[in-house]
């Protein structure tokens, strides 16, 4: 597992061009909330958005998570206390006035920046 990229994965780095070429500026790699140790793939600051980019079979994709054939009472056991995780950081973002937003790995990157677009610049312009 040490192997696996932490940030600047290719689809992070898609998602990164395409909001940074529809006008946005954002943090990379940023807690939210300081002392919780839950990091955010795209921050906004400003309009208190925090996005992740979640990968389909670290975190559960309904669409397309496979089954571990190798070790798999393990690996399903991982990839639920990570749901719970991602839950669990949703619902503490909420309560600190964040909007926590979710993209999938298999989305589409130009639906998903405009989808990150969109909710920041309404947040935006609401405060």
């Amino acid at each position: 597992m040490q192997a696996n990229k932490g940030r600047d994965t290719r689809p992070e780095l898609m998602l990164r061009s395409a909001v940074h070429a529809l006008g946005l500026r954002y943090r990379v790699s940023m807690r939210p909330l300081p002392g919780v140790r839950r990091t955010a793939d795209l921050v906004f600051p400003r309009a208190k958005v925090a996005v992740f980019l979640d990968g389909c079979f670290w975190h559960g994709c309904p669409e397309h998570h496979t089954k571990a054939k190798t070790n798999a009472a393990f690996w399903a056991e991982k990839v639920q206390r990570t749901r719970q995780r991602d839950q669990e950081t949703d619902l503490r973002l909420i309560e600190s006035g964040w909007l926590p937003l979710r993209v999938w790995e298999h989305e589409q990157t130009a639906q998903a920046a405009q989808r990150v677009v969109t909710v920041v610049r309404e947040r935006t312009a609401a405060r």
